[in-house]
């Protein structure tokens, strides 16, 4: 049932695109970025069935859809799936355009935070720091045995 639901829904999509570049026209919409969405991974997708996939090959207009936005939003897809920059990052090849101060960069985030963690912990009281000796007044500081001692 949902196979041919989905079905039912290409079949749909494609009578209303019909020979239209975009969905409302000549200019792309919402609904073309959310029909796109949908459509471009079902597309371009290696899927272990392929019902669906064939079904959408078959309907012409939605491939020819696909490709144009494709080719004109993500001109560089000659079948990757990131960018050129991204694909080398994905195998690891771009060690030259990485930040060159980026060891740096991390030490100085992990400083901050703790420093601001530990600047937190003692503005809010969770911890605080008590002198051994004689407290204010002349007199010792109470320790929460005495203190609950004394209640």
């Amino acid at each position: 049932q949902l196979y041919r639901d989905a079905r039912e829904c290409l079949t749909l999509l494609s009578q209303r695109l019909g020979a239209q570049k975009f969905f409302f026209g000549d200019s792309p919409a919402s609904l073309d970025a959310f029909v796109f969405s949908r459509l471009a991974p079902l597309l371009k997708a290696k899927l272990p069935n392929g019902k669906l996939q064939q079904h959408l090959k078959s309907l012409q207009n939605l491939c020819n859809y696909c490709t144009s936005i494709l080719s004109l939003y993500f001109p560089w897809d000659g079948g990757e799936m990131y960018p050129p920059t991204l694909a080398l990052w994905a195998q690891g090849d771009l060690e030259a355009e990485e930040d060159p101060h980026k060891r740096r960069n991390q030490l100085l985030s992990v400083l901050v935070g703790l420093v601001a963690m530990l600047g937190y912990a003692f503005l809010s009281g969770i911890v605080s720091i008590q002198r051994g000796g004689v407290g204010p007044a002349g007199r010792q500081p109470i320790t929460l045995e005495e203190e609950e001692e004394e209640e």
